[in-house]
């Protein structure tokens, strides 16, 4: 895949996330991908900040949606190469301080196979 290959499938993400439309959100990640993320870790201390597979990151932004109506990103910057996209965003939630967020999208045969989050 090319860069811009690449870089439309980070913005069909943030269209999903950001519509909290769990099903597109989902269809961009391979059936046994991998999803790391330190809120993850807080939320659910045995997952070790580490979901694997469809069901398992279901589960996990359902909750979020659930939780969080007013979750949103906001895109910052975007940089991709042949084989994954690093994305920056601002992290909004009615009632909560802003956060910038930095997440690495890994990507095979146009579908993600593992995201890692990091919050600075």
């Amino acid at each position: 895949m090319n860069s811009q290959e690449i870089m439309s499938i980070a913005y069909k993400w943030f269209d999903a996330f950001n519509n909290h439309n769990l099903e597109q959100l989902l269809s961009l990640y391979d059936d046994n991908a991998q999803h790391f993320s330190p809120k993850l870790k807080i939320r659910k201390p045995e997952t070790n900040g580490l979901v694997i597979g469809k069901e398992a990151m279901r589960d996990w932004w359902k909750d979020s949606f659930d939780r969080l109506p007013s979750l949103n990103y906001k895109v910052t910057s975007l940089t991709a190469n042949s084989d994954r996209v690093f994305m920056e965003y601002l992290r909004s939630v009615d009632n909560e301080e802003d956060m910038l967020v930095a997440e690495v999208l890994e990507i095979r045969d146009k579908k993600i196979v593992l995201s890692r989050v990091y919050h600075g």
